[in-house]
């Protein structure tokens, strides 16, 4: 719609707002990019003394006694398996949730509840819970005499206690994102399906699962980028090999150089290379589904 005269002072003022908003959110992670590209002679403020890659070889070579490259892994893996467990209890708890079951009100505000405790409280009971659990296998050992118990070192790790830790905070977004979904769902396309002789499970392959699809790869993209950069929670509960943030957070105290900064540019590429891989993949997969729902006898 055309609109005549001038906008008013409001309009101006609401825009200048959100740009200052939005400067507030990026202005960091911008300023970390350029600074990560200083020269050989470059520091760690402004102005810019050079403009190289320098730092980023730098940090390919490795940070001294810190190996990097060995909590990137971890994290990477991390968050891998964390998306995919994500996705799976969400989506299968969003169908429960649906259909109802006694007791599922004390399960959601249990499932929530991760949500308001401070992450720090979160990760120190998963560590002391675990802990515990080392000294009752270390009680039982000494009891039986049992060498596989006596040689098994920790239950803490990786994909143990560093895994629930980031659970506690992905699997609520997930929920709360498949609650909202299926409570829109329509039902028909349901039982449309059955009426055509689909029964349970393809009924969910074929139908359900193409329709929320997109709402699943918000899932996968919240448990991926919220395992990635969690610290707090990882802090107490990974035991003896650290995550890529709890090494960033290390080395803000010795490196004072823009390796850092180098290193805060690579960890937020990554991120936005799982984002595009996930939208190219939604992409292709709805393309492939339009072209064959075109030919002759499907």
């Amino acid at each position: 719609m055309r609109r005549d005269g001038p906008r008013p002072l409001s309009f101006y003022l609401l825009a200048a707002f959100f740009a200052l908003f939005v400067l507030f959110l990026y202005g960091p992670t911008l300023t970390i990019l350029v600074l990560s590209f200083q020269g050989p002679q470059g520091g760690l403020t402004f102005p810019l003394n050079g403009v190289s890659t320098h730092w980023f070889s730098r940090l390919w070579a490795g940070l001294g006694v810190v190996d990097i490259w060995a909590a990137f892994r971890r994290s990477f893996a991390l968050g891998l398996v964390v998306m995919v467990l994500t996705v799976t209890l969400a989506f299968f708890a969003g169908l429960a949730f649906r259909k109802g079951f006694r007791g599922q009100g004390l399960l959601f505000y249990t499932a929530v509840a991760s949500l308001i405790v401070p992450s720090i409280v979160v990760s120190l009971g998963i560590g002391l819970e675990f802990r515990l659990l080392d000294d009752a296998i270390k009680a039982l050992a000494a009891a039986t005499g049992w060498s596989v118990l006596q040689d098994h070192g920790t239950v803490m790790g990786l994909f143990s206690s560093g895994l629930g830790a980031h659970l506690t905070w992905t699997l609520p977004f997930g929920l709360l994102i498949m609650f909202a979904v299926f409570n829109r769902f329509d039902r028909s396309y349901e039982e449309a399906a059955r009426d055509l002789g689909a029964d349970g499970p393809r009924t969910l392959i074929h139908v359900v699962v193409p329709i929320i699809l997109p709402s699943l790869v918000g899932v996968a993209l919240f448990g991926f980028t919220l395992s990635w950069d969690e610290l707090a929670r990882t802090s107490q509960a990974i035991g003896g090999r650290n995550t890529l943030p709890l090494e960033l957070q290390g080395l803000t105290t010795t490196v004072t150089t823009p390796e850092i900064y180098a290193l805060g540019t690579l960890t937020t590429g990554v991120s936005l290379v799982v984002i595009a891989l996930a939208f190219s993949t939604y992409l292709w997969l709805q393309k492939r589904r339009a072209r064959r729902a075109l030919l002759p006898g499907t």
